[in-house]
């Protein structure tokens, strides 16, 4: 091979390092669809220019960035049928395991997903991951980029220190199509203990995408952050408010934190 890499002119490095890059920009523009279609719903008139200079993509200028926003079809409203492409160099699409899914505790599936947030006219971004059976939010980050060491990592491995590894079932981790579910650093992270699952279509992560808006809109607008530093402060606040103060009508009206207490008393009494 070393042979053949000299003949191109070029070495195993270099070759490792464009298809590096190719796989983080194919990535990127998997993410920037979610992010796109959110803003869109929020903003339905905000124009590329704008949009480009508050989401600053870290793959791609400007120019290719109107290429691809044409492309992707959001020079129009997207219909509700809107689907992900799924022959992108790098993609990976794991089956939906959750859809009809009767969940009976908690670490059985846990859902996630990237949102954006906006803050002096500049957009930064909050990842979440919730046990979909209590509702509790187990993992989250705020980021100024969509890179996978800022949005899913951290989150993840908060949620982790929930798991021993040992348990008979290992959790499915659910979310969209997003490159940070499938990059290679979350998927070393998942290996073993996790079992990924994703969406078919934009519309199948509705706890997920709920838990997006009740913390933008029912905690952190009127927390009011004013700086990134405040944006983490706020949300680390806005989680626990959640966990800990907000009781469910789908938890008979108990606090995610309360369900799982109550939850593992009877376990104990059980047992």
């Amino acid at each position: 091979m070393n042979q053949i890499y000299r003949w191109l002119g070029t070495t195993k490095q270099n070759v490792h390092q464009r298809l590096n890059r190719e796989i983080e920009r194919e990535e990127e523009k998997e993410q920037l669809k979610v992010i796109l279609r959110q803003v869109r719903e929020d903003h339905p008139a905000m124009g590329c220019k704008a949009l480009y200079k508050k989401i600053k993509p870290v793959t791609m200028g400007r120019d290719k960035f109107f290429e691809f926003y044409g492309e992707s079809g959001f020079k129009i409203t997207p219909k509700k049928s809107f689907r992900r492409t799924t022959d992108s160099t790098g993609v990976i699409r794991f089956p939906n395991l959750v859809k009809d899914r009767e969940l009976t505790g908690i670490n059985q599936v846990w859902v996630s997903d990237i949102t954006y947030y906006e803050m002096n006219s500049k957009f930064y971004y909050l990842t979440f991951i919730m046990d979909q059976y209590s509702r509790r939010i187990i993992g989250y980050s705020a980021s100024r980029t969509l890179k996978t060491i800022d949005t899913t990592i951290p989150a993840l491995k908060m949620a982790l220190t929930r798991i021993t590894g040992e348990e008979e079932v290992k959790p499915i981790i659910h979310s969209d199509g997003g490159g940070q579910y499938y990059s290679k650093e979350f998927l070393s992270l998942t290996k073993g203990c996790l079992i990924n699952s994703m969406c078919v279509n934009v519309y199948e992560n509705p706890h997920a995408e709920r838990i997006n808006g009740t913390i933008k809109n029912s905690y952190l607008k009127g927390y009011d952050p004013a700086s990134f530093e405040s944006l983490n402060r706020k949300l680390s606040k806005a989680v626990y408010m959640y966990n800990h103060e907000k009781p469910h009508s789908s938890l008979n009206y108990f606090t995610p934190e309360e369900y799982e207490r109550k939850m593992n008393k009877e376990l104990v009494i059980l047992n």
